[in-house]
């Protein structure tokens, strides 16, 4: 199929922005930015055909410079949080920025991957567009010139494929993920308290203040976090629970049961019959309903508030550097950071 490229806008320093729209025979649609390698749109039919955008996002690449909620972003060099905003790494103690309290969040608010621009090669016979980018030694605190490339490819069964490669010089931490916020009636259509959603995932890993792991791995029996069978995301997003009440609303991570390329999620929005499933070979995904989004205006005058878009975020868990309980994150010099995570659109 033909990719479409356009300008989405410029650089402070004038440079060019484009972003590249790729279709499947299905007229299934998905747009991404060279800024940030973000899923700006993504077009996907409900179970009577009618296309719509079900991720939110911006117009034009001018919002993104700012993009304080991370809309559809590709996150790294480490997402998620991580305590004390420091680790060590064999003996040194790598010391990050400090950007939510005390502790690093998302690596860096105003100069994380997804505030750079990546270099787009767009590849129509397999139809993909692979984004690139080098973040040298020292970046936001993190040792080793890596060089990191993510490929969306688009399936003619509606498949949004993000394959994820990085290779450093140094030993280094490494945990990408995208952040799109998902709502499967429309970007436009409100809140997602009626979206179904399973996980399946027998635990996840509480936190404390500060969205922090305990370190604990602990059962979603009996919990708001017993999600392995389908539920509508508002039965429990408000329950008087501790866990609920640090975050908002769901906000955690899931230790996922089979996270070797099967599905692991899925999310259901019953009115249009659209459904995503999500696949992956990472050991977590972080759940997120969008409880800290504020008011904004999106794409094509859309209002956005609290809670109309969630996040599926596949990733090694939080606080991983820290953690020695958790599956590590680093990686050594000349050894492949390797991942894929597939979003797969059908109908329920």
């Amino acid at each position: 199929m033909k990719i479409e490229k356009k300008l989405f806008g410029h650089t402070g320093d004038n440079k060019d922005i484009s972003a590249y729209t790729l279709t499947n025979a299905k007229g299934m649609k998905a747009t991404i930015s060279e800024y940030g390698a973000n899923i700006v749109s993504l077009i996907v039919p409900d179970k009577n055909g009618e296309m719509k955008d079900v991720v939110l996002g911006y117009d034009n690449a001018d919002p993104y410079f700012v993009n304080s909620e991370f809309f559809g972003a590709t996150i790294g060099r480490s997402a998620n949080r991580i305590a004390g905003a420091k680790f060590d790494l064999d003996g040194t103690t790598i010391l990050l920025k400090a950007n939510e309290n005390e502790n690093n969040l998302h690596t860096d608010i105003d100069n994380g991957f997804h505030k750079k621009l990546w270099i787009a090669a767009p590849d129509e016979g397999r139809n993909s567009v692979t984004m690139s980018y080098t973040s040298p030694d020292g970046e936001n605190g993190f040792p080793g010139n890596l060089d990191m490339k993510v490929t969306f490819t688009l399936t003619d069964e509606n498949e949004l494929i993000l394959h994820y490669e990085g290779v450093s010089d140094k030993k280094t931490l490494i945990n990408c993920t995208n952040h799109s916020y998902f709502n499967l009636g429309g970007h436009d259509s409100g809140l997602i308290t009626d979206h179904y959603i399973q996980i399946l995932a027998s635990h996840y890993t509480p936190v404390r203040a500060g969205s922090i792991p305990t370190g604990e791995v602990a059962s979603v029996a009996g919990t708001p976090f017993d999600l392995r069978e389908m539920t509508r995301v508002g039965d429990h997003i408000d329950d008087a629970i501790e866990q609920l009440q640090i975050t908002g609303g769901y906000d955690h991570n899931f230790v996922l049961d089979a996270p070797g390329g099967d599905l692991i999620a899925a999310v259901e929005d019953r009115k249009s019959g659209r459904r995503m499933e999500v696949y992956t070979d990472l050991p977590g995904v972080q759940f997120y309903a969008g409880n800290f989004i504020g008011e904004r205006t999106g794409k094509d005058g859309a209002h956005y508030t609290k809670r109309c878009g969630l996040c599926l975020e596949t990733q090694f868990f939080p606080d991983s550097a820290n953690q020695e309980t958790f599956r590590s994150p680093f990686y050594s010099a000349g050894e492949k950071y390797d991942t894929t995570t597939t979003y797969k659109f059908t109908v329920c």
